[in-house]
């Protein structure tokens, strides 16, 4: 089986990808869901999580606040650096997880989603990086439309990750999103096919 790492900056439209390669019979584990998992009430990450930021980031059921949250620590990097050292570990190992058991259902292909693949040093984990690209104007479109950040706080956010072209130099794969869902499917067939016969990339 193939372990493929899927990452890309913020609202460039992994999700979207993830699940057309789902339809074709990929395995998919997603990081960020499994994050929210990691972070709800009685979990140890939720506990390390409001001890590191405090009470103010909680909302009236005792749930961690992510707006409030990410609000915090996409302005501080040196916050940002202090969630990443509690969350990742979790994730990793709860990704492993779920790659065992992709294998152990004989897919050819599992894609691992998750968005900091590369800035966390993991590349070498995976048998090929695919990268989802979308032209800012379209994430901060997306970002305003359907988070309801305000254009401010979205290019805040895509301004404090990687550019695309320095993980596009990392990649073996990219997916542009900016067209129509049809260019999109296109290329995902393509990319599948690459995988499912075996070929890793470059």
């Amino acid at each position: 089986m193939l372990v493929v790492g899927l990452t890309g900056g913020i609202a460039t439209g992994k999700s979207t990808v993830a699940a057309m390669f789902a339809a074709r019979g990929a395995a998919v584990v997603d990081a960020d869901r499994i994050a929210h998992a990691l972070q709800e009430p009685g979990q140890p990450c939720h506990h390390q999580i409001v001890e590191a930021f405090g009470t103010a980031i909680l909302d009236g059921a005792g749930r961690i606040d992510r707006r409030r949250l990410g609000a915090r620590v996409f302005a501080e990097p040196a916050a940002r650096r202090r969630l990443e050292a509690i969350m990742h570990p979790a994730i990793r190992a709860a990704c492993e997880n779920e790659i065992r058991a992709a294998e152990a259902s004989g897919r050819p292909v599992c894609l691992v989603d998750a968005a900091l693949i590369l800035e966390s040093g993991q590349r070498d984990r995976f048998d090929a990086i695919l990268l989802v690209s979308a032209p800012e104007a379209v994430q901060v479109d997306r970002l305003v439309r359907s988070r309801g950040l305000t254009e401010a706080e979205a290019r805040q956010r895509i301004q404090s990750q990687w550019t695309t072209a320095a993980k596009a130099a990392l990649a073996d794969f990219v997916i542009d999103t900016g067209g129509d869902l049809a260019d999109t499917e296109g290329q995902v067939a393509r990319v599948y096919a690459a995988l499912e016969g075996g070929t890793p990339g470059r």
